[in-house]
């Protein structure tokens, strides 16, 4: 399940996982900021039980294999926020897709750079559907942006943050064919380090979460990007709008 977007007041909630008895040395910079830390042990167990927050970060300055796997299993669990790992500059070389993070911070990284990560973490404001705050609805497929949930069917799509933000986009613009490029730029922000390949994973991880009798609304369009099918009565409409070039 996707999680909703970091509040805008000044200031948020922040859970910090970690080892080290002096917290503040983790990511030294975020005491320059208005944002509120907790900090808890590394437990999963106790991550999970702690409270409302706004985003968890992950101190995988040290024990990479330990991190790794800690980030996994909060990462393959619904927080409802996202994910973000603390690592040295040399741990950059460990992250893939495996860790199930949303961001990654280098302990060094200044209060101006931290504050900007997490405010790229909040997704940009999307276009209503023409029922303005009602679910997004093509054909079984029914969407609420509101609640961050997608469903098939009645049945729930367990998605991650990044999958439900790449179905709602495509989702919003029926028959619109999207770069690679411009879908990494839509959902992924300019600031991305990952390349075009990010794209392609997660419309596969996608299409095996809608099954084989949907996976067909995500469409690829040879040697330029992807779009989504509008359903219709009676079967898919296989024709992608040319008329606006996105």
């Amino acid at each position: 399940m996707a999680w909703p977007p970091v509040r805008r007041e000044p200031g948020v909630e922040l859970l910090l996982v970690t080892a080290d008895p002096e917290p503040s040395s983790v990511l030294p910079s975020l005491a320059l900021l208005p944002h509120r830390l907790k900090t808890v042990t590394p437990k999963v167990a106790t991550a999970l039980q702690a409270g409302a927050h706004d985003a968890v970060l992950v101190d995988a300055r040290y024990d990479l294999a330990a991190a790794r796997s800690r980030c996994y299993r909060l990462g393959s669990r619904d927080l409802g926020v996202p994910l973000v790992a603390i690592l040295t500059e040399g741990g950059l070389v460990t992250v893939s897709l495996q860790w199930r993070v949303d961001e990654v911070l280098l302990e060094d990284a200044g209060a101006a750079e931290i504050d900007a990560r997490l405010r790229l973490l909040r997704p940009s404001p999307a276009p209503h559907d023409n029922r303005a705050d009602g679910p997004l609805e093509r054909g079984d497929l029914v969407i609420d942006q509101a609640r961050y949930t997608a469903r098939l069917r009645g049945r729930p799509l367990e998605l991650t943050y990044k999958e439900f933000e790449l179905l709602t986009f495509l989702a919003q613009h029926p028959g619109r064919v999207f770069t690679r490029p411009q879908l990494l730029q839509q959902i992924w922000g300019y600031d991305f380090f990952g390349g075009a390949r990010t794209v392609d994973v997660h419309v596969r991880r996608l299409r095996a979460k809608l099954g084989s009798e949907h996976e067909q609304l995500i469409s690829t369009v040879r040697n330029v990007g992807y779009t989504f099918i509008q359903p219709k009565h009676g079967g898919l409409d296989l024709t992608p709008q040319t008329d606006d070039d996105p």
